[in-house]
């Protein structure tokens, strides 16, 4: 059997569609069913629905098979497209996505299933460093752990005397991950967060547990490592000390000459040249990642850092690298490091925490004031405290980001209030650039703070403490956590407005920037014009004069005669295109003199009543005396 196209201009032959009988045990709404056998009942279309296409349905093979529909011209004929116009997204080979990922898949990860209920099994591997503290009012016990470790540390019954647990850790692995899930049921839904490292910020609220998404800013210096001599054999010690020095001084001379020479800040290198999207490229032999006391922070794998400049970036990997060398901290030697942390908060008064690279940044301040039975940390034994200390160290953290960027921007504005040139513009957008996603990542975490204030218990801060191992209350924001959680809304605030007020001050010092190169435009062009006005007759007056006339006595006389007439055609020519601008400077001079003459009497007045004063008190501590 076989079908013609409609159309007049084109026919298409579709294949033929066999004739079988379609049959269906149950009855459906809109068909009646007619005898068609014993053994083979058949479902008919009811044709008073004129517009409903043709369904019969086979279930003789298999009662419970899926309903299959005919063939039909309307179903079998292909489009009248071309074949290279769409694409289907995994065609797509230049933007990346989640390695087993589809539109439409199965959301979540089954910490369960070894293959967490996904086609591909997660590659996420990683040496983690997980600290396991448990502690109570009189008690602490810490225990340092890696990956095999931590999986048969959780099958072990938590001791009776634990009243909280905090387990930290530093890296993410498949492994830990799934034997956290399975330790406290960890939502999967949850569990897919952790994997995803492009998530807001945000608090979920489950059946036994909170979870919390957060991002972590801080700054990471890169020092120069002057250690590449060690290798140098014991023989050639001597000479390889000396090469070195004059090595060191002809590259020291080098830098000062293209300072002076520049006029510019030599740039330090940035950690463009070490970090690569999704690989692990070797740090730079004379450079890497170092500790700083002051707000800087101790880095885990400097290799798998990311940038701002690389977090939640675009597929543009060409920008990305650009904004990276040229950022606004490049030519300190700074970069801002950029991680997502994820938290639980779990119904039997446990936290855990996972870190990317920074755990050990939070950790050691908490640690100390663990370690002290007085703190209110260790005697509340809350595992919602140990979560808002958690969220204030990160924080605080970022603190020191939006320092350094005032500092840069108070440095380049002295350059524009002295000598601004386009380049300060360009280095002004990228600042606003940076303060702008910065800002996009800490703005949300204001609304995670209220959200988890949201959520304080109806009960006492003495009822709370005696229920904050009970799973069947849920997870518990006590009111001593409410209380310092306004702490740390606090800071978030400090830090936003402190972004806002740099963005703000770098948007004005654009704007200035244009403004006064533009006024120096005019300045110049007034100044071009004015020459132009005054050598205006002269160069009439020269073209009149040098005409070749048959019989011109005056040029055949002094020179004197051309200035006798050049010099009052230029006096009067001034006076009448120039007018306004005079007589303008000479209304701004005499408001000037009265101005200054009405401040002088004031200052003089003020000198007089001065010295009255003064005269006055001389005569009194006389008498007195």
């Amino acid at each position: 059997m076989s079908h013609r196209s409609s159309d007049s201009s084109a026919t298409e032959k579709f294949p033929d569609v066999p004739d079988h009988d379609y049959t269906a045990s149950p009855s459906l709404p809109g068909y009646a069913a007619t005898a068609g056998g014993p053994s083979s009942p058949t479902v008919t279309r009811d044709w008073s629905q004129a517009h409903r296409p043709s369904v019969n349905l086979d279930t003789t093979a298999n009662p419970q098979a899926v309903p299959r529909f005919p063939l039909s011209p309307s179903s079998v004929r292909r489009r009248m497209t071309r074949s290279n116009t769409f694409r289907t997204l995994e065609e797509f080979e230049d933007f990346e996505t989640q390695p087993g990922w589809k539109p439409g898949a199965e959301p979540g990860i089954d910490p369960l299933k070894p293959d967490g209920g996904q086609e591909a099994v997660p590659s996420l591997q990683a040496d983690c460093q997980i600290t396991v503290v448990d502690f109570s009012q009189e008690d602490l016990q810490v225990h340092e752990l890696d990956n095999n470790q931590l999986i048969e540390f959780v099958k072990q019954p938590q001791p009776s005397w634990v009243k909280c647990r905090w387990i930290n850790v530093n890296g993410l692995s498949w492994d830990v991950i799934q034997a956290l899930g399975q330790y406290k049921d960890l939502h999967r839904l949850a569990i897919e967060d952790i994997m995803n490292s492009r998530n807001r910020p945000k608090a979920d609220w489950y059946t036994n547990h909170a979870f919390i998404i957060l991002t972590c800013q801080k700054l990471v210096r890169l020092l120069e490592d002057d250690s590449s001599s060690d290798d140098e054999s014991d023989d050639d010690s001597v000479r390889s000390v000396r090469s070195s020095k004059s090595h060191s001084s002809v590259k020291s001379t080098a830098k000062k000459f293209r300072r002076w020479f520049s006029r510019k800040k030599v740039e330090h290198p940035t950690a463009a040249a070490m970090l690569e999207s999704g690989t692990q490229p070797p740090l730079s032999r004379n450079h890497s990642f170092k500790h700083q006391a002051t707000g800087f922070s101790d880095t885990f794998n400097p290799n798998t850092l990311c940038t701002l400049q690389r977090y939640h970036a675009s597929f543009n990997s060409a920008r990305t690298e650009y904004m990276e060398k040229h950022s606004s901290l490049a030519s300190r030697g700074l970069a801002v490091m950029v991680e997502q942390v994820a938290m639980f908060i779990t119904s039997d008064n446990t936290v855990i925490a996972f870190f990317e690279q920074s755990a050990d940044d939070v950790e050691k301040p908490i640690l100390d004031r663990l370690a002290s039975p007085a703190t209110i940390l260790r005697q509340s034994c809350d595992a919602s405290m140990v979560a808002q200390a958690i969220i204030d160290a990160i924080i605080d953290m970022a603190i020191p980001v939006t320092w350094c960027y005032a500092d840069v921007l108070g440095d380049l504005e002295l350059d524009v209030l002295t000598h601004p040139t386009i380049q300060h513009t360009k280095n002004l957008y990228i600042i606003i650039t940076e303060i702008n996603k910065i800002f996009n990542l800490f703005n949300p975490i204001q609304t995670l703070v209220n959200a988890l204030r949201d959520h304080k218990t109806k009960l006492s801060q003495e009822a709370a403490t005696k229920e904050l191992q009970n799973p069947l209350r849920g997870v518990i924001i006590s009111p001593m956590t409410y209380t310092y959680l306004g702490d740390v809304y606090d800071h978030c605030l400090l830090i936003t407005e402190d972004l806002k007020s740099t963005k703000e001050s770098a948007n004005h010092m654009i704007d200035l920037i244009f403004n006064t190169i533009a006024t120096y435009q005019n300045e110049s062009i007034k100044q071009l014009t004015n020459v132009t006005i005054l050598f205006l007759p002269m160069t009439f007056l020269t073209g009149y004069f040098g005409q070749n006339f048959q019989d011109f006595g005056a040029i055949q006389g002094s020179v004197n005669f051309f200035w006798y007439i050049a010099i009052p055609v230029a006096i009067a020519t001034i006076l009448v295109i120039l007018r306004e601008t005079i007589y303008e400077t000479l209304v701004r001079f005499l408001q000037r003199r009265h101005i200054i003459g009405i401040r002088k009497r004031r200052e003089k007045k003020r000198a007089e009543a001065k010295s009255r004063r003064r005269s006055q008190q001389g005569g009194q501590s006389r008498f007195e005396s």
